[in-house]
């Protein structure tokens, strides 16, 4: 699939609605007809076409095989999500996107390791409007849509540390905190990627209420993005990139091995299931 759709002026999801409605009419489809084929409501795939919505990333998957197009639209569904987010995120999710190696510090379970149910049991607690479950909806995906560099090849090298108190925080549902717990012990398992817990017995440390991300891309440059105290900030020169890089490796040394940090996060999950089956 070669074709592609003009999109100068246009924001990610305009050109992605316009390039679904396009393969949609190349194959000579109706809206009904699509949505019979492909199992998605007709009214879903309509909002989509008209940059209403923005999808699962799933669904531009399963429609890339529909249309036999390659991985034009998850491409264009890659653009798409970032219209979600500040201009400051959205260049930090740029980065993060071709990063080759990713440290991250987190007091709280880091979205890129988030479940969908647990995603949306956090992303909900602020939404008071009318419109709430639409716009947690799209906020959802947008953060699952992070999660796609953990599966692009070749992987990047992933360390992640989370402070203890992220696993005395459960979820509200019992079955969103299990599946959650196992999704980390997955995680922990992974040959890319580095789960460490930073326990409580370290004590008071210098990123107690804020998150520390470190990224890496291919040609050696690096950037960092800290986030607290209901700010953000993008860091590019090399020198303060450099101190945040020191500031996280005592982090790293202060926390249990990963080999520990297993251990620890099958305790809870055991923890959770017995106290589970016998509230």
């Amino acid at each position: 699939m070669t074709e592609q759709v003009d999109a100068e002026g246009e924001s990610g999801r305009a050109v992605l609605g316009r390039t679904l409605r396009y393969l949609r009419e190349k194959a000579g489809k109706s809206l009904g007809q699509l949505a019979e084929d492909t199992g998605y409501d007709k009214s879903y795939l309509s909002r989509l076409e008209s940059g209403e919505r923005l999808s699962k990333v799933t669904v531009m998957e399963d429609l890339d095989v529909y249309y036999e197009a390659g991985e034009l639209l998850v491409s264009h569904w890659k653009a798409a999500r970032l219209d979600a987010f500040k201009d400051q995120y959205k260049r930090f999710m740029e980065l993060e996107a071709t990063a080759r190696v990713m440290r991250v510090f987190t007091p709280a379970v880091p979205g890129l390791l988030q479940t969908e149910d647990f995603a949306r049991e956090v992303l909900s607690g602020g939404q008071t409007t009318a419109d709430a479950e639409e716009m947690v909806e799209e906020q959802v995906a947008a953060r699952l849509g992070r999660q796609y560099v953990l599966r692009q090849k070749p992987a990047p090298d992933v360390r992640i540390i989370m402070d203890e108190v992220a696993f005395r925080r459960p979820a509200a549902s019992a079955q969103t905190w299990h599946d959650q717990l196992l999704h980390l012990e997955t995680v922990a398992t992974l040959p890319n990627a580095t789960l460490q817990v930073l326990p409580f017995s370290a004590g008071v440390h210098h990123y107690m209420t804020g998150s520390l991300t470190l990224l890496w891309q291919k040609n050696g440059s690096a950037v960092a993005y800290k986030e607290g105290d209901g700010c953000s900030q993008l860091v590019e020169d090399p020198d303060d990139v450099l101190r945040l890089r020191l500031s996280y490796d005592r982090l790293r040394d202060l926390a249990l091995s990963p080999r520990d940090s297993l251990v620890f996060i099958r305790a809870v999950l055991k923890e959770h299931r017995r106290h589970d089956a016998h509230p």
